[in-house]
């Protein structure tokens, strides 16, 4: 394949599309920046890993579909993520494979149906934006990074990176490939403000052991739940004064459950690197890729309490899941 040339045109951007790697931008918190990145990171690993590309390049996370694009020049193509119908040129793309696309075609993603909210597109060489501190990623509360710090839009020319593949069509094996459901299982950690300062034993086992409804006013910098009445341990907030919830200005893990008041939110990617609130539990690395699949309106969302040990298997098993050995030959 030619790298000379090597773009891609934006069609339609959807109701979202930005340019997205992973990790993202770490190490970055005490200056303000959370990681950015994508939201579903073990959905743009696959598939980069299916186009050949490193699983730190550069994709495109696509909200919800209605999504299109133009190849300037050929490419190993690959889509993974949410459950919608994607062609090239008219033919079916199965989602979790790789194909050869050739200069001129067209790629596009209807909206999905659900489950699943994100979508991610890889192309052979990655997304060829400047980095800025050491990632690709759009941070879209700041407008930073990414192409232009912005969501793409209908007509923009996106730059792709060198291309070493043999063009080879590759699929993710079946065993491998997520789960996405309307009611997800996120295993996360109490704290680091839980029991026994701030909230009651009661407190915590009714949000490990209930379902939380996802609000509609959701996005990449946290996933709202709806709102409950805590008990809390203490009647005000100390020397933070007000709600028990307040507490003085502390640092945020991204994945905090953030309880502001009476409403519990995640943080996302683009979420505050600091703040006020009680964090009462925080979703593990390894499971921090289902919150990009939450749909606002309908879906639900229980955590299960896991220890340090646990953690740590499942970063394991998710390690092992996203490498070659899950990858094979596509018809």
């Amino acid at each position: 394949m030619s790298d000379e040339q090597r773009t891609i045109e934006i069609l339609q951007p959807g109701l979202q599309a930005t340019v997205q790697d992973y990790p993202g931008r770490t190490g970055m918190l005490r200056q303000g920046f959370f990681p950015a990145g994508a939201m579903d990171s073990l959905a743009l690993r696959a598939a980069n890993l299916l186009v050949g590309n490193s699983q730190t390049a550069a994709g495109i996370e696509v909200t919800l579909g209605g999504f299109a694009l133009r190849l300037e020049a050929d490419a190993l193509v690959a889509v993974c993520g949410a459950q919608a119908d994607v062609t090239i040129d008219g033919d079916a793309l199965p989602r979790w494979e790789s194909r050869l696309a050739r200069g001129g075609s067209e790629l596009r993603i209807a909206i999905s149906p659900g489950p699943g909210f994100r979508l991610y597109v890889a192309l052979s060489g990655g997304i060829d934006v400047p980095e800025l501190f050491e990632s690709r990623s759009t941070y879209t509360m700041g407008g930073l990074g990414g192409f232009e710090g912005r969501p793409l839009a209908s007509g923009d020319q996106v730059p792709l990176g060198s291309a070493a593949t043999d063009g080879r069509p590759r699929r993710f094996r079946e065993d491998a490939r997520p789960s996405y459901s309307r009611e997800w299982d996120v295993e996360a950690m109490r704290g680091p403000q839980a029991t026994p300062d701030f909230l009651t034993e009661n407190d915590m086992e009714e949000l490990f052991s209930r379902f939380w409804p996802v609000d509609r006013n959701s996005d990449r910098s946290g996933i709202r739940l709806q709102t409950h009445r805590f008990e809390w341990v203490r009647s005000g907030g100390g020397v933070a004064g007000g709600h028990p919830s307040n507490i003085l200005d502390n640092p945020y893990p991204v994945g905090a459950v953030n309880i502001n008041g009476d409403l519990p939110v995640i943080l996302g990617p683009d979420g505050p690197t600091a703040g006020g609130f009680v964090v009462a539990a925080t979703v593990v690395h390894a499971a921090r890729w289902k919150l990009g699949q939450f749909r606002p309106i309908g879906d639900k969302v229980r955590f299960r309490e896991v220890t340090l040990e646990e953690a740590a298997d499942a970063e394991r098993d998710l390690s092992t899941r996203l490498s070659e050995k899950s990858l094979e030959d596509a018809a």
